[in-house]
């Protein structure tokens, strides 16, 4: 039995498939975890949200931007915008179950025998491991819940671009939102920089990586995050593995197997649409 974490799918489902045949993959005995952002951009997003539901628990999912802007839409709150792939998923005969099985899925999944936690956009230096699991809970429990509806209609922005433990109501499910699905650089002390996308040599003054900080995560425990394309799957630490390795953008697919931290990858093989 093996666990494979796989980086940003984006609606590449074919890649996927030749991932799966590179690493063997039995489907009776290994695990696979997807670091977010299953749909959007890619040409194959209603197929590839299919699949990955089609895996029940052979499968651990956390959410990323692109998956929570799919629900924002379905749910009438944000607007397609130009590159979006969505649209065959909103119109599907299967939407509804689609959008309630997205809505079950976690923010952060730990697993305390692999000593690895996930989210799609990593951990920021201000926050623990409890402090994580318990603050993604939050997100969870309004996604499932019947005021889900509020949390879509103020899902958006950028502020407030801190954590404070006093944050309340929207500000504060959208700051832990924006700090687990969209977050790459901060300063010191945690206060996000959410328009800067490119890569680490692009910092604005004052900013950095947030794995470039201190962490309060125990040393022993492994990251793994996908988001960042521009990173290229490299972060130069031993315990924090990034995975989106840009396949929606002519990349490659990446999965790391956890038990050995062995990495495999797969060239982006499918167009990506636009609109």
């Amino acid at each position: 039995m093996a666990t494979y974490v796989i980086g940003d799918l984006q609606g590449c489902l074919t890649p996927l498939m030749q991932l799966l045949e590179q690493i063997q993959y039995q489907p009776e005995q290994d695990q696979l975890w997807f670091a977010g952002d299953l749909i959007n951009r890619g040409s194959e997003s209603l197929e590839t949200l299919r699949f990955i539901k089609s895996l029940g628990s052979k499968a651990k999912v956390v959410l990323g931007n692109h998956d929570l802007h799919l629900l924002a839409v379905s749910y009438g709150h944000g607007k397609l915008k130009k590159g979006d792939t969505l649209a065959e998923i909103l119109t599907a005969q299967d939407r509804d179950d689609l959008m309630a099985w997205l809505l079950q899925q976690p923010l952060c999944h730990y697993d305390s025998t692999l000593n690895t936690v996930m989210t799609h956009a990593g951990i920021p230096p201000c926050w623990d491991l409890e402090t994580t699991q318990s603050l993604a809970k939050e997100v969870e429990n309004k996604l499932q819940s019947d005021t889900v509806d509020e949390f879509f209609a103020t899902m958006y922005g950028n502020t407030p671009n801190k954590w404070d433990d006093q944050l309340t109501g929207s500000d504060r499910l959208r700051t832990i939102t924006n700090y687990l699905t969209r977050m790459r650089f901060c300063d010191e002390n945690s206060a996000l920089d959410l328009e800067s996308k490119e890569g680490i040599s692009t910092a604005s003054k004052g900013y950095a990586a947030w794995f470039n900080y201190p962490s309060k995560i125990p040393n022993e425990c492994h990251i793994v995050f996908g988001h960042w394309a521009a990173l290229e799957g490299i972060t130069q630490k031993k315990r924090i593995h990034a995975l989106d390795t840009g396949c929606v953008w002519g990349g490659s697919l990446t999965a790391l197997r956890l038990d050995d931290r062995q990495r495999f990858s797969t060239p982006c093989t499918i167009n990506r649409k636009n609109s």
